[in-house]
């Protein structure tokens, strides 16, 4: 797998580069947790993704790149997750969203060429996604209404899910307790248009109905989420608040706040070109191609480690 993938790139002339796994700076999602380190008495961070710094290297020179490299999260473990796993990364100049998901797309038909399976996708909005199975428009629904239709529709609800949590939040549980397991079991989906308010790094656009959607996709497998995508911001100060606002759910959440990483908000000051990017999980797309129902089945060393 990983010699096509690198076979794929080097035949676009998309250059491997390689960035640090190791960082003075934490990751400011609320959903995600470094691991830590020390370092002569300095606090540092196990990179979740090496985004950030391929961003800088993105902003000293615009030229395509990718990089396979380990990353590593504090707070997941699982069937489809371990704290230590593989993701390949890659930033094109002068892409689109759709762009970058074609391309992703003949990645994966290229990667499955010698197996039993022959990749078929669908491309559905996240609005269309949530009103096929729920009737739902996620770009103007309410938590209340959320609520709602859990009691409907006999959804279970997880203990400290209120009415009086964000709407996000029940648009994500909603999303893996209904939308998901509609998805093609034995396909690939895009899911693409992300409500605004879960932007993370992507851009801000109108869709047709003129609904501010983040320029944001991702690409499952039955339900499992290999891929997740940007139409990349590069504004320095939108960037700057929204990391000054992860920080501020972090802290309702109960978790500490981090240091923003300076240097990644100057180089986007300095100026990053246009560009999408998006961020695969090597383990989980190997985990498809092998059949197999965990990820320690795909890992020669997963958590705890022996």
């Amino acid at each position: 797998m990983l010699k096509n993938i690198r076979a794929f790139f080097d035949a676009r002339s998309v250059l491997e580069v390689e960035t640090p796994l190791l960082s003075h700076y934490a990751t400011t999602d609320p959903h995600l947790d470094s691991l830590s380190s020390c370092f002569r008495e300095q606090a540092c961070y196990l990179n979740t993704s090496p985004e950030y710094a391929m961003k800088r290297l993105l902003a000293d020179k615009p030229q395509a790149i990718y990089q396979i490299c380990k990353a590593f999260r504090d707070d997941e473990s699982g069937s489809q997750h371990n704290p230590e796993f593989t993701l390949l990364e890659w930033y094109r100049p002068g892409y689109d969203m759709q762009q970058l998901m074609a391309e992703l797309a003949e990645l994966v038909v290229n990667v499955f060429s010698d197996s039993a399976i022959t990749p078929v996708f669908e491309y559905l909005s996240y609005q269309q996604a949530f009103e096929k199975v729920t009737g739902l428009n996620p770009h103007r629904v309410s938590a209340s209404e959320c609520y709602r239709f859990a009691l409907a529709d006999g959804v279970e609800i997880p203990q400290g899910l209120t009415v009086a949590d964000d709407v996000d939040d029940w648009l994500d549980w909603l999303l893996t307790q209904r939308v998901l397991p509609a998805f093609n079991k034995q396909g690939f989906t895009f899911l693409y248009d992300y409500p605004a308010s879960q932007c993370a790094l992507a851009r801000v656009e109108n869709n047709a109905e003129q609904f501010a959607v983040a320029k944001r996709f991702e690409l499952f497998y039955a339900e499992v989420e290999l891929a997740n995508g940007f139409f990349e911001l590069t504004d320095a100060d939108e960037q700057l608040r929204r990391f000054q606002q992860e920080n501020q759910r972090r802290l309702q959440a109960g978790k500490p706040a981090v240091d923003i990483d300076q240097r990644f908000i100057a180089a986007l000051a300095h100026g990053m070109p246009s560009c999408s990017g998006v961020a695969v999980g090597l383990d989980r797309l190997l985990m498809v191609l092998s059949s197999s129902k965990r990820i320690e089945q795909v890992l020669s060393f997963s958590w705890p480690l022996a």
